[in-house]
Order: C-alpha cells, then sequence, then structure tokens
C-alpha cells in the first residue's frame, strides 16, 4: 500500500490512520503504526493465510503467525523451526490488529512474549491437530495475559479471525474462498448428475 493511499488524522496524541479495506471502505486502524501489505509488516497483528488443498475444504483453517510490534511475521512453519519474515504457505492474506497496550505491561510486553514464544517453540515438533501455527500464536498472547486472558487456544483463535479477521485485498478474499466454492459447485454438479440418471 503506498504511502499516499491513506489520509491521516491526529487528535492530541493520537493519531488515526485511514486505510482502504478490500470492500473500498475506509478502515480505521489506531495505535499509530501503520500496516503495510506491501512490504508484509503488520504490526501488532495476528495474520492467516490459506493451507494448500485443506482451505479448499475447510476455509476457516489456515496457517496463523503473530507479528511484532514493528510489524515482523513469525509463525511455527514446522517442526522445531520458527520462520521470521517468511511465511511457511506463502504472504499473509487476512489480518486482525490487536492492541498492544491491552498487554499485560504494554508494547514491551508484547515483543518479549512472541520472542519466548517463538524461542520455545523452535523446540516443539508440529502437529497439526494439537500443537501448530495457532497454539504459537496462543502461547504469545498467554503470556503476555493480552486482554487480561490467560485462556487463548487454538479454537479460540481460529473463531476469532473468521469474525475480526480483514482481508488484504479482494484478491485475498477470492485466494481464500474461490476454491471452496469451485469444490462445491463440483460436488453438486456430481450429486445431481448422479441423481437424475
Amino acid at each position: 500500500m503506498s504511502e499516499n493511499s491513506s489520509t491521516n488524522r491526529t487528535e492530541g496524541d493520537r493519531t488515526f490512520y485511514n486505510m482502504p479495506s478490500a470492500s473500498g471502505s475506509n478502515t480505521n486502524l489506531y495505535n499509530g503504526t501503520k500496516i503495510n501489505a506491501k512490504e508484509n509488516r503488520y504490526p501488532h497483528c495476528i495474520v492467516w493465510t490459506p493451507l494448500p488443498c485443506l482451505t479448499w475444504f475447510l476455509p476457516f483453517i489456515g496457517h496463523m503467525g503473530i507479528c511484532t510490534t514493528q510489524g515482523i511475521i513469525r509463525d511455527f512453519a514446522g517442526p522445531y523451526y520458527v520462520s521470521e519474515d517468511d511465511m511457511a504457505f506463502g504472504n499473509p492474506v487476512k489480518y486482525w490488529q490487536l492492541d498492544p497496550s491491552k498487554a499485560q505491561n504494554g508494547k514491551d510486553s508484547w515483543d518479549k512474549a512472541v520472542h519466548m514464544a517463538s524461542e520455545e517453540y523452535k523446540h516443539r515438533m508440529h502437529n497439526l491437530c494439537c500443537d501448530n501455527c495457532h497454539s504459537h500464536v496462543a502461547m504469545a498472547l498467554n503470556l503476555m495475559h493480552y486482554n487480561g486472558s490467560s485462556s487463548w487456544n487454538m479454537v479460540k483463535l481460529c473463531f476469532l479471525m473468521m469474525i475480526h479477521g480483514k482481508y488484504i485485498s479482494f484478491g485475498s478474499f477470492l485466494k481464500t474462498w474461490l476454491p471452496f466454492v469451485i469444490m462445491v459447485i463440483i460436488v453438486v454438479l456430481i450429486a445431481y448428475f448422479t441423481s437424475s440418471s
């Protein structure tokens, strides 16, 4: 997103950034930092991208990472490996920006928690069903006691990302949903022709 594609306004000590959303309307993002999709910078965001094949059948399931306050993406990419700025299944298509002031000790706590969770997951085996990229993000949020909670988990994050996640562009929306729609059409056509024969 180009620097002049958004207009800023300041009220007191707060800066608001009006960023165009995928639908064309403006989304007010506060916290003094801008999302820059072209540079893959998503300050204090949870980011999400589709998983090949799996997301085609279950569009709410994908790969998740968490970003530092500077927007650097950390994701549990595989056994004993947490990547930095190189998301395992491609660039994010969706993000959910959180408020670092809701971490127990503010901005410093956010970055420390992301680092600690990442270091821990460098020593863990990846398990698709039980201990995965969502679990890594949940650990970071639990360590910082985000929003006063230490009960973040993969199911909660999956559900909340569906509600709060914003697509980066219309193309990102299509990348997520088009394969699923095609699969549904194929299944419906097969069922129709099988029943009518």
